[in-house]
């Protein structure tokens, strides 16, 4: 049988999603997404096996599985998506899909993002006079950018390369530092290997250019040239009055607080990182990228916004940097992640940069609703229920009978589920 690749998917609107086993969620996105059985069998049996385990880094023993979960109903820029999200934490894939089917009347999420530039840093040490050779080194911008260039044919090939060059002086206890911002398109890679190899070809010349000795050229993860914006606006008529303010009260208080914005952008990081995980990019890069980026105000801001338009309807927004690939690293060689790209469907790193960032906001806005109506704890705990009845020992066929049961006692706690344990075996 022959399928499609990045085969688009017509709904992303699955009525009673959650409430199918798992067997029947597995035939189901085979059938949407147009699945091979080889592709679908990567999902449950072990993907990663031992020889490309062992290749991909040092000192392997063995492999760490999380979760696979799909978040249903979005829409982003009149496209629906069903989005695979790799994570531990319960409630995060099933509020991504609520907070999805919400927007759905109003359109879904409208995203945008820059080009895909990232920055590499060259260092520049012992300097007499760091302005003067800031000015020398930026006379000779288009020489060292064809320098750059000549380092990755290819990247250039597909339009991709060197763009800018930029120098800054900063103050330091080793005396001044001259410090060379490299700019480069890196198109569909993440572009950590292009930009480094660019800095370590220009680090000689750029010695000989200053008289100063260059430490390290790396690239730097605040990737604030590669952003990726989304935005989504919930009607009031569905939200209500209350929910509404309520939302703005728990915006405004990350807004004003850092203890509590912490939280507020952790939340936005379990949709982000989540989806980096599923596509096998780099969740570290884009976690340091986002938290860096919620400083560069001055203090440690949310990364979304809040506000009431004009008809009195919620409308948030989102800027983040989201520095991903949709070629090379694990992205192309991990056959859980190839699988995973396949059912996101998309075509282009800039593309999966819109859509993370619309998962973000989403994930933002499903927590600043629980938080603002029932409390994030009665969802949260009731999936959590069943993880501590297993914990306990619980046996498979009760389960959920101990789970349903802490519930109803509002007590999910460790102790009460191994109580329950032996109540319900004896």
């Amino acid at each position: 049988m022959c399928f499609l690749i990045n085969m688009p998917i017509e709904n992303s609107r699955i009525s009673g999603f959650h409430k199918l086993s798992m067997d029947q969620r597995i035939e189901k996105i085979q059938h949407l997404c147009g699945l091979s059985d080889n592709e679908i069998r990567v999902l449950y049996e072990r993907g990663l096996s031992k020889k490309d385990a062992d290749r991909m880094i040092e000192n392997v023993v063995g492999t760490f599985e999380l979760p696979i979960g799909i978040a249903a109903n979005f829409r982003i820029n009149d496209k629906d998506y069903l989005i695979p999200m790799v994570i531990e934490e319960s409630s995060v894939v099933a509020a991504a899909s609520y907070a999805a089917k919400l927007a759905r009347d109003t359109g879904g999420f409208y995203s945008t993002t820059t080009d895909p530039v990232m920055i590499s840093q060259i260092q520049i040490t012992g300097l007499s006079s760091p302005h003067e050779a800031k000015l020398k080194i930026i006379e000779q911008k288009e020489r060292l950018l064809k320098m750059a260039n000549e380092e990755d044919p290819v990247l250039v090939k597909f339009g991709g390369g060197a763009r800018d060059l930029r120098c800054r002086v900063l103050d330091s206890s080793f005396g001044p530092y001259l410090i060379v911002h490299l700019l480069v398109d890196c198109r569909d890679a993440m572009g950590a290997n292009a930009v480094n190899s660019m800095a370590e070809a220009l680090a000689p010349e750029l010695e000989s250019i200053t008289g100063g000795r260059v430490y390290l050229r790396i690239l730097s993860n605040l990737a604030d040239n590669r952003l990726a914006r989304s935005r989504v606006e919930y009607s009031k008529e569905v939200l209500g009055e209350e929910t509404i303010q309520g939302v703005l009260q728990a915006y405004e208080f990350a807004r004003v607080d850092p203890y509590r914005c912490a939280t507020h952008n952790k939340g936005i990081m379990n949709g982000v990182t989540a989806v980096v995980n599923a596509t096998g990019n780099d969740s570290r890069a884009v976690e340091a990228g986002a938290h860096s980026f919620a400083t560069m105000g001055g203090g440690y801001s949310p990364l979304t916004k809040w506000e009431r338009n004009a008809e009195g309807d919620l409308v948030g927004s989102i800027e983040i940097p989201v520095a991903v690939g949709t070629v090379g690293g694990v992205t192309s060689i991990h056959p859980v992640a190839k699988t995973l790209m396949k059912i996101l469907g998309v075509e282009s790193a800039r593309e999966l940069g819109e859509i993370i960032a619309a998962v973000g906001l989403a994930q933002n806005f499903a927590a600043l609703r629980a938080l603002a109506t029932e409390g994030i704890q009665r969802g949260h705990m009731k999936l959590h229920a069943k993880n501590v009845a297993v914990a306990a020992g619980a046996p498979e066929e009760l389960v959920d009978k101990i789970a349903e049961k802490m519930i109803k006692e509002g007590k999910i706690k460790a102790d009460r589920a191994s109580e329950l344990v032996k109540e319900l075996s004896d």
